[in-house]
């Protein structure tokens, strides 16, 4: 029986502490790294040829329609500053991007009218 509780109690504190302080959680749903601003998540998915932005506020998807931003891409002394567009629920950009583990990325735009900036370290 205690181990039973033993086990219980480490679940349970695995799942809290993959939740923050409001109950949310901050996992990466596409593969790619997560920041939250404000109680929203983005999550940036970097590959060479693609970088994707997801956005989620309380776990659903803002309507990004009429969203823009802007990426910056910092590896090692080289910058790049990439457009991202709304493409269905995520804002994207296609092309070639230096984007190696350690890559620093910052995000600026708005959505529905909200400015946001959000700052990633690419794994």
């Amino acid at each position: 029986m205690k181990t039973f509780a033993f086990v219980l109690a480490l679940g349970l504190t695995a799942s809290v502490q993959a939740a923050d302080r409001h109950g949310h959680d901050h996992q990466p749903l596409h593969g790619g790294v997560v920041a939250e601003v404000k109680d929203v998540d983005y999550e940036l998915v970097a590959k060479p040829d693609l970088v994707q932005l997801y956005v989620r506020d309380h776990g659903k998807t803002p309507d990004l329609s009429k969203a823009s931003a802007k990426l910056v891409l910092l590896a090692g002394t080289e910058k790049q500053e990439v457009e991202l567009k709304p493409v269905g629920d995520l804002l994207e950009a296609r092309g070639s991007f230096k984007v190696p583990a350690g890559t620093k990325a910052v995000a600026q735009g708005t959505i529905a009218g909200k400015a946001f900036t959000a700052r990633f370290v690419l794994k």
